[in-house]
């Protein structure tokens, strides 16, 4: 059982457990999360949820930067790319952020190497899956989220 205090991903993004406590009207056992990017939303969930899940460990993210190179490019036509993002993101799995980075960034410097604009929507796709995976990475490193990416950068370099 997680106790007060410990962060947890909660529907993709950072939580920090404030408080247990049995829901006056289910008489379950709660969780009660903070997001780290919004201090004053609160959430309750049963404490059984299955949407939570832990953090990485340090070790579990090193084996993490390890795989990186071998995690593939997503290879969908220009039409389906966006519903093949949103697919990898709601399976909440880490690969699945590394795989949406790499891809929309490689889009983008092919975009930039023609005279093109960047798409909106790889940028957009870009950005949620560098701040869900950098926002896990900071906490599990007690660092900044710019300390975070450099982290995996000279790893992966």
């Amino acid at each position: 059982m997680k106790k007060i205090g410990d962060y947890v991903i909660y529907q993709k993004e950072v939580y920090k457990i404030t408080e247990m406590k049995e829901n006056d009207y289910t008489k379950r056992m709660c969780y009660t999360l903070i997001p780290l990017k919004d201090k004053s939303l609160k959430v309750t969930i049963p404490i059984d949820n299955q949407g939570i899940q832990n953090l990485m460990t340090k070790e579990e993210l090193n084996q993490l930067i390890k795989r990186i190179s071998a995690i593939p490019v997503i290879k969908a036509d220009d039409k389906l790319i966006e519903n093949e993002y949103k697919r990898l993101l709601s399976e909440g799995k880490r690969e699945n952020l590394i795989a949406i980075i790499k891809t929309t960034y490689l889009r983008n410097q092919q975009r930039k190497e023609n005279n093109k604009k960047i798409s909106e929507k790889d940028n957009r796709y870009f950005q949620l899956a560098e701040e869900y995976l950098y926002t896990e990475v900071s906490v599990i490193l007690n660092c900044s989220i710019e300390e975070a990416k450099d982290y995996i950068i000279k790893r992966v370099e």
